[in-house]
């Protein structure tokens, strides 16, 4: 088994850089414990060129750990260091530290030299790095006698500074004798060696104290040069020296020292070369003199200048290329240019290396038996050579082991035992460095064991990667496995990343990932676990951020900071104006939520930022002020509120949630509560159902939930004004699911057919079914039985046919709801019966009696329950009309149908027919049908009245007589007897004179009445007998003629005829004078008629009926001559209101007194299987013919003239 733990190889967001990098020191950081066995591992060393401090004791370092403690010895210069022989030198207890005490006595330089340590116990033996130990130094500059410099103006100059050679090399800098920095410039800069370069000198460059000082780090000393004087004379200074002792010939003019080309101070040439070791710093330097002063551009030749890691120093006279390596190489070329021309220098760059680890080896755990390697790459410039010691002896002379095969740059180990634990040391060197790794073969057989503390409390904010330590050992190497809560699977890398070091990376953590996590190693030598605790807390978060404010001066502002975090964090709010501390002001108060300026001022504008720290996270938000003049208040302006936003839900148990919100602006009217709402995405998307309403104070409610259902949550603000529009939804929770809480509804038990059960329910909805798998359990069991409840459980639907019952027996049922996680509670049992079939036995002893000639009753015995084999819903009475008793003449009738419900053993068969032979018989009805009809019983209804006759008609109407024409009654109901004939005159006053009475034989359908008075209008009244009584009356009304002088009688309706008998009177004297004064008449009533119709005169109906009203109904008194109230003594029935025979000699025909309306459920009805109407009997009346024809007419003259007489 190898230990080479490293992070498993995944693709990660840039953002999961810093996290890798945890992950990798955790996986450098898992050690073997120290309480097994191990080979010496060297911890702690010195440098590898190690600089002391000649004034301090000098400390060479040496830690190392293994088990037993390790043993340490140390070389100096590839010889033993005795330290028992040299008393300055000691060794610190249980450490190969040693202290060279130099403070007392001795000097440093005794002590230079190349140190190595060496930790040793019986599993092998690990060496330290050559420590080259060298005591700082820090010269003085050698004394050197400096002239002073004199120079015309604009001439290029380099004050050289060549510092003494110190260890390490010093910091140089320029000063005066003030000890201040020399200022520089694109003209004046100083150099990589430390001269300083005047591209061309001025005036104002004249000093006496150019002073180069060397400053020592290491021993923290200075070191100055003499000063350095500098004087700069002008042209005309110098012409005017020259003038004193020279001739005019040699004179300077202006020009030539102010302007001339660039031309390079450093480095020399056209070319020049440079090398550099991998990952230092290469610096190229270019300067250059000129007039005007020389700009300096850089470019690389055949390439680019890396943009991240090129750096221009010293006005771009420097160029810097920071972790150079091998592609670095190059040409490079610096330009020095100005007005008067420019000049190239190429600095051909070669980057060597020394060697760098590509993989270094590792320490390798091995049970025995076991295979590993040991692998040491390295790469360099020269390629550098790779060696290995044991235990810090050249393999090729360390004691050999079978199990080690030697392969260049890799060890491999096969098959390994204890002896086989050493410790390897791999050398990679060539002629710039060299690396020394130390890496151990340790043969162990040990159990997994835990490392990382039990218990331990992670807490990460949602949405952030959360990092589970199980930092693990064992030999062979153990496999770990994650589990979650306590009877949790393994988790998956499908969401979770497992590294190899035994870390559980979860990337986005979230709500539901709080729990306990358990993480168990395996080797085949055991096993162990350890719980660790994750907490994921809520982001804070600014729900409320400051705004952008324009305030009046002088006014007062408020910045709202509102803060949400999570409830077991405790955040800190720090407010800070333009990324600095508030002013000390009083003007500033700083409340919980709110920074309040008051007294505006210009300075207080600015940018106000709110920064909110828990031990988490942290976040900030930033609004800006601006001051203004001050300018007139808007008015206010009132609106329904603005949705709550920010919804979160806590506390999320199985059945119950805290949902909290904030507030919308609630637009200058109170909010005065919030409307909750909820959608089941799950089961009804889309639909939102009222869930509670709260106190607009609230912003937070406990809401009671149903299991299985994936909640979402809105809120909506109430004002006065309205209701705000729906926040946003809230994130979606998807409850626990769990048993359903009831069972269906409307469960019955009927049959379909007679030998099957169908049970019916109505299911559950989704919302109701609280988990997945919803199905049912049907159980019956016949109820007078003593079976055993059958069962099957059925998908979710709402029926199940049992089949094979017997013929309508009781059973009881229940359906009980169930789904993956149990059952609902034990349903109720109800009662239903299997299918019905029809009944088998008619009902007997059927009996009827005759009530009336429109009425009988009818009695039978009831039916046994058992023969009718289902529920009984009434007996069916078929009832029909088979002949006429009066013809005797046989004719087939409609059947007619009455049934009864419930078990009655009587009913009522209204509206039949006087005088006729009626059968019917009856029968059971069940939820099925009928069943079979009893025997036919036959009865006869007795005689009763008849109709009025069909028709009455007055022909041949005479001075003295009048012939009566009719039909008979078209219901004659019995044997008619007789006719029966009434009449009396009406005189002009419409009054009714005296009633005669006629008889008239039943066979007579034709009768004349004689011995009338002419002229004269009668009242006919005529009706029928039978043995049963008088039936209904027709009247007509009909007048006798004038006279018989050919003047044609009135049309007095259908039926009136004219006179035909003549007298030749008009000779006669009496009789012109009768004439003259009926033409007078006429006359007068001629032109009253007419003004009587100009005015929509009419004749009078209505005095005119009550004239001529019925006169059995008509109270006379017998003193004065008149008949008394008229009653047929044979007629029990009074006449009915308003029903005196209309004018247009038509009678209407008597409403039957019986009404299904006297016998109960025979006028409900009923309907047959296939839903036709079955139902109640009922009278049908006639229609009523119109009234009035004759009064709708305008009286004649004629009828004028008779109403006279």
């Amino acid at each position: 088994m190898q230990l080479e733990i490293m992070p498993r190889k995944k693709r990660l967001p840039a953002g999961r850089a810093p996290l890798l990098l945890l992950l990798c020191q955790l996986v450098r950081a898992l050690d073997v414990p120290l309480d097994l066995v191990q080979p010496p591992t060297i911890t702690q060393q010195s440098p590898k060129d190690y600089i002391i401090d000649p004034r301090e004791n000098i400390v060479i370092q040496c830690e190392a750990k293994g088990k037993p403690p390790p043993s340490f010895s140390w070389t100096r210069n590839g010889t033993h260091f005795d330290i028992e022989k040299d008393p300055l030198v000691t060794m610190k207890p249980g450490s190969g530290t040693l202290t060279i005490n130099i403070m007392s006595e001795g000097k440093a330089e005794t002590y230079e030299g190349v140190y190595q340590c060496t930790a040793r116990n019986e599993r092998g033996a690990a060496i330290s790095n050559n420590i080259v130990v060298r005591p700082s130094r820090s010269p003085l500059w050698t004394k050197e006698k400096l002239e002073p410099i004199t120079l015309r103006n604009g001439q290029s100059l380099i004050l050289p500074c060549r510092p003494p050679l110190g260890l390490p090399p010093p910091i140089i800098f320029w000063m005066d004798n003030s000890f201040q920095r020399l200022p520089q410039s694109e003209r004046v800069s100083q150099g990589l060696n430390g001269d300083l370069y005047f591209s061309n000198v001025l005036p104002e460059d004249t000093r006496e104290d150019y002073i180069c000082y060397a400053r020592f780090n290491h021993t923290q000393t200075i070191q100055q040069k003499q000063p350095i004087s500098v004087k700069v004379i002008s042209v005309d200074e110098l012409n005017d020296t020259i003038a004193a002792n020279l001739n005019d010939s040699e004179f300077y003019s202006a020009k030539s020292n102010r302007e001339r080309p660039p031309t390079f101070l450093t480095p020399e040439g056209n070319a020049s070369h440079k090398e550099e070791l991998r990952g230092n710093v290469l610096s190229l330097e270019c300067i250059a003199e000129g007039l005007p002063t020389p700009i300096i551009y850089w470019i690389k030749e055949d390439g680019t200048l890396p943009i991240n890691r090129t750096f221009y120093k010293n006005f771009k006279k420097t160029l810097q290329i920071i972790q150079v390596s091998e592609a670095d190489s190059g040409n490079y070329q610096c330009i020095a240019k100005n007005p008067l021309g420019a000049i190239y220098h190429t600095i051909s760059v070669t980057v060597k290396a020394a060697p760098y680890w590509i993989m270094a080896p590792q320490n390798l755990v091995l049970s025995p038996g076991e295979d590993g390697r040991l692998i040491c790459r390295a790469n360099g410039n020269p390629k550098p050579r790779i060696s290995w010691l044991s235990n810090g002896v050249p393999i090729e002379i360390a004691p050999d082991d079978p199990s080690r095969n030697i392969d260049g740059d890799t060890i491999i180990f096969s098959n390994v035992q204890e002896r086989s634990s050493a410790v390897y040391q791999c050398n990679a060197s060539n002629e710039y460095g060299y690396l020394l790794a130390n890496a151990f073969v340790n043969v162990l057989a040990e159990p997994p064991r835990i490392l990382t503390s039990a218990n331990t409390l992670y807490q990460v904010i949602t949405d952030r990667p959360a990092l589970l330590d199980c930092a693990f050992f064992g030999s062979p190497l153990p496999t770990v496995e994650w589990f979650k809560g306590a009877k949790g699977s393994a988790l998956r890398e499908d969401i979770y990343v497992l590294h190899e070091n035994g870390t559980l990376e979860i990337p986005v953590a979230q709500k539901d990932s709080t729990g306990t996590y358990t993480c168990v190693a395996r080797n085949k030598l055991g096993m162990a676990k350890n719980e660790v605790h994750l907490e994921i807390k809520d982001a804070t978060r600014i729900i409320k951020q400051p705004e952008y404010a324009v305030v009046q001066r002088g006014g007062t502002v408020s910045f709202e900071c509102k803060v949400k975090h999570d409830h077991t964090l405790i955040p800190t709010i720090t407010w800070l104006k333009d990324n600095g501390e508030l002013p000390n002001d009083g003007r500033f108060t700083v409340d919980k939520d709110h920074l309040v300026v008051a007294d505006v001022w210009d300075d207080d504008g600015g940018t106000y930022t709110c920064v909110a720290n828990t031990t988490l996270d942290n976040v900030s938000a930033s609004a800006v002020l601006s001051v203004v003049a001050p300018t007139p208040t808007p008015a206010p302006t009132y609106d329904v509120p603005n949705p709550p936003f920010d919804l979160e839900l806590t506390d999320q148990l199985d059945k119950s949630v805290q949902l909290s919100w904030t507030p919308g602006n609630d637009n200058n009217s109170p909010i005065t509560k919030f409307i909750i709402e909820y959608e089941d995405a799950m089961h009804e998307a889309g639909l939102w159902h009222h869930q509670t309403e709260v106190s607009g104070m609230q912003t937070t409610a406990q809401l009671k939930l149903s299991p299985y259902v994936n909640y979402s949550f809105r809120v909506m603000a109430v004002n006065s004004l309205g209701r705000s529009l729906p926040s946003e939804a809230s994130e979606q929770y998807l409850t626990k699911a769990a048993e359903p809480d009831t069972n269906p509804t409307a469960v019955e038990g009927l049959g379909s057919e007679p030998d099957n059960l169908v049970i019916t329910w109505k299911p559950l909805n989704g919302f109701e079914s609280n988990g997945p798998g919803l199905q049912y359990k049907v159980s019956w069991r016949q109820k007078d039985g003593d079976d055993e409840w059958t069962s099957v459980v059925v998908a979710n639907v709402s029926k199940y046919i049992v089949s094979g019952t017997p013929t309508f027996v009781p059973y009881l049922i229940k359906v009980q709801a169930l789904n993956d996680v149990g059952f609902a509670p034990e349903p109720a049992v109800v009662m239903g019966h299997s299918g019905e079939d029809l009944p088998m036995v008619a009902p007997g002893n059927v009996r009827v009696n005759v009530v009336n000639s429109t009425l009988a009753e009818v009695h039978w015995d009831p039916v046994p329950l058992k023969s009718i084999r289902g529920h009984l819903q009434g007996y069916r009475i078929y009832y029909w009309k088979a002949q006429s008793s009066s013809k005797r003449n046989r004719r087939h009738l409609e059947k007619k149908i009455l049934t009864f419900q419930g078990s009655k053993t009587h009913g009522m068969l209204p509206g039949l027919e006087p005088f006729s032979h009626y059968t019917l018989n009856v029968r059971v009805v069940n939820g099925k049908g009928e069943g079979p009809a009893s025997p036919d019983r036959v009865f006869n209804t007795p005689e009763g009245v008849p109709s009025a006759p069909s028709s009455l008609k007055i022909v041949n109407p005479t001075l003295d007589s009048l012939t009566l024409e009719w039909d008979p009654p078209s219901r004659p109901n019995g044997i008619l007897t007789e006719y029966t004939l009434k009449y009396q005159p009406i005189n002009s006053t419409h009054e009714l004179g005296p009633l005669v009475d006629l008889k008239i034989p039943a066979n007579k359908t034709r009768w004349t009445l004689k011995n009338l008075n002419f002229s004269t209008r009668y009242k006919f009244y005529f009706y029928a007998q039978t043995a049963a009584g008088s039936g209904s009356q027709i009247t007509e009304e009909a007048v006798t003629n004038v006279d018989e002088a050919g003047i044609p009688p009135p049309d007095v309706g259908a039926g009136k005829a004219m006179a035909s008998r003549q007298v030749d009177i008009a000779t006669q004297g009496w009789f012109i004078g009768l004439m003259c004064a009926v033409a007078l008449l006429i006359l007068i009533l001629l032109i009253v008629c007419f003004i009587r119709r100009n005015k929509g005169g009419k004749y009078p109906v209505k005095e005119k009926e009550d004239a001529h009203a019925d006169p059995e109904i008509q109270p006379m008194k017998e003193d004065d001559g008149t008949f008394g109230e008229y009653s047929d003594a044979e007629d029990h029935k009074p006449l009915k209101k308003g029903s005196r025979t209309p004018s247009d000699r038509t009678v209407k025909k008597e409403d039957s007194d019986d009404s299904l309306v006297d016998y109960g459920e025979g006028v409900n009805g009923q309907f047959n299987e296939d839903g036709s109407f079955i139902g109640q009997y009922s009278g049908k009346k006639e229609k009523e013919p119109a009234e009035g024809n004759e009064s709708s007419e305008a009286p004649s003259p004629v009828n004028a003239m008779n109403s006279f007489v």
